[in-house]
Parts: structure tokens; C-alpha cells; sequence
């Protein structure tokens, strides 16, 4: 594993961007462009390292949404109960990132190698984006945030699970799944995106480090970080508008067309 050149961070960057909100799987691109290209593998921690560039985004595109979640979870906290829709919400985000934590930890090793293999990553695209598309196109639109329970946190949480192997698409997964439980399309696109924050965030405790250790703060890694940033905000932006007047088809074609694409490289390499 060697540090990618600015061009190559400037794409990885992009593509973690735009692609980590989109339900399209940011971990697929980042693990296939490389291969798709012929470039040395930068490695998980370079991916991780990405995402605080998706983090910053999130947290600043949702900024009104994040202090109004921390004052509700302070008085959570000092009032040792939970009323208003956002003390809600802080307990259903907590819930919904627990098990994404735990298969996290017992899959790491896992996710670093096997999970990555590009043929797994294409029928992983595929079919979720059949799923999504089935899902998106046949679930009711009849459910808001402030009808969640803490069920629905937990199924959707679940969902974020599956994203450990690049393709699922951790939006996708947990759009899947809201949609499932007939949240209307924006509302699960914006639990999907908030519920990504404690995620996100914790990978990057852990995984930041050790790329700062293995290659310190060079430019490579900050024009990827701020790539990612820029391009995560677009994404976000572009998918709640878009989300308001269609469905998500359009993404399920694309992960349909990007999987077959890749299985069909796969296989002429061989």
C-alpha cells in the first residue's frame, strides 16, 4: 500500500463524496477504482481518513439539526427522560449506530481483505440495487421521523451493518430499510444521513491516526479530505432536493449497470 498521487486523492475524494450519501456505496468505488485503474491500493486508512471530509460536511450541512440533537441529549442527561421528538431522536440514533459498532469490531479484518474482492463488491451492488428498487418503487409514503420507534431505529441499524462489504452502500442499506418501514423518501434519506454521524465518526478516531502514522499529514491526503468534503455536500444537497419529486430508481439502474460492468472486467482479466 502506497500513498496516492493528488490526482489519484483528488478522485478518491470525490468519489468517497459523492458516493457516501448517494445510495450507490462509497466503499465500491474506493476499493474499485484502484483496481478499475491499475493503481497501488492506498488502504482502509486512507478511505477513513476521507471521511472526515464527508464528516465536516455532515456536520455542517445539518448543523441547526446537530445543536438542537446535543442540547436534547444534555438534558437526557440532567432530566433523566425523554419527551420532545429530538430526545427521541437522540436515543434512536444511539440505538440505530450499536449494531454497525459491533460488526464493525468482530469484522474488521474482514473488511480490510475478503470483503473487498472486486467480484463479491459487484454482485453486492447488484443486488442491493435491485432491492432498493423493488423497496422504493412498492413501500407506502405514510411515515415521518416522529413516528419512529425504537424498532424501526434498530432494523435500520441493522441494515447499516451490512455496509461493511463495499457495494451494500451504507445509504442505500439504511434507505432500503426505512423505505421498508414506510418513512417517506426524504425523512429516511435524512435518518440515513444523521444516523451516518456516530459512524463515521468513530471510524475516524480509531483509523485517522494510524494514516497520520503511516503517512502524516501530506498534500495528497489534504486535497482528498477536502474533496471529500466539498463533494459530500453536494451529494447531500442534490439528493434531499431530488428525493422530493422522484424516487430512487435512477441509482438502483446505476448500481445494476456498475456491477455488471465490473463482473464483465472480472472476468476478461481472468
Amino acid at each position: 500500500m502506497t500513498e496516492p498521487t493528488i490526482f489519484q486523492s483528488f478522485v478518491l475524494g470525490a468519489l468517497q463524496g459523492l458516493a457516501e450519501f448517494l445510495p450507490v456505496s462509497s466503499s465500491a468505488h474506493l476499493a474499485l477504482a484502484p483496481w478499475a485503474f491499475g493503481w497501488e491500493e492506498p488502504g482502509l486508512a486512507f478511505d477513513v481518513a476521507l471521511h472526515v471530509g464527508t464528516l465536516v460536511a455532515l456536520l455542517g450541512y445539518f448543523r441547526k439539526e446537530w445543536i438542537a440533537l446535543l442540547r436534547a441529549a444534555i438534558s437526557i442527561v440532567t432530566q433523566r427522560k425523554v419527551e420532545t421528538p429530538e430526545q427521541q431522536r437522540v436515543v434512536f440514533l444511539v440505538i440505530a449506530t450499536i449494531p454497525g459498532a459491533i460488526a464493525g469490531l468482530l469484522l474488521e479484518k474482514q473488511a480490510e481483505t475478503i470483503f473487498r474482492a472486486p467480484a463479491l463488491t459487484a454482485v453486492a451492488l447488484m443486488i442491493m440495487g435491485a432491492i432498493l428498487w423493488v423497496v422504493d418503487s412498492s413501500a407506502q409514503r405514510t411515515r415521518q421521523l416522529n413516528d419512529m420507534t425504537w424498532r424501526d431505529a434498530l432494523t435500520i441499524g441493522c441494515a447499516q451493518a451490512l455496509a461493511l462489504i463495499p457495494g451494500v452502500s451504507r445509504s442505500g442499506a439504511t434507505i432500503t430499510a426505512a423505505r421498508a418501514l414506510k418513512l417517506d423518501r426524504a425523512n429516511a434519506a435524512t435518518f440515513s444521513f444523521m444516523m451516518s454521524m456516530p459512524i463515521i465518526a468513530a471510524a475516524a478516531i480509531l483509523k485517522v491516526p494510524k494514516a497520520l502514522h503511516e503517512t502524516g499529514v501530506t498534500p495528497s491526503l489534504m486535497v482528498g479530505v477536502a474533496t471529500a468534503t466539498v463533494s459530500s455536500a453536494i451529494a447531500i444537497s442534490i439528493l434531499l432536493r431530488f428525493v422530493r419529486t422522484r424516487g430512487f430508481g435512477v441509482f438502483a439502474i446505476y448500481r445494476l449497470a456498475l456491477g455488471a460492468a465490473v463482473l464483465a472486467l472480472v472476468f476478461s482479466r481472468r
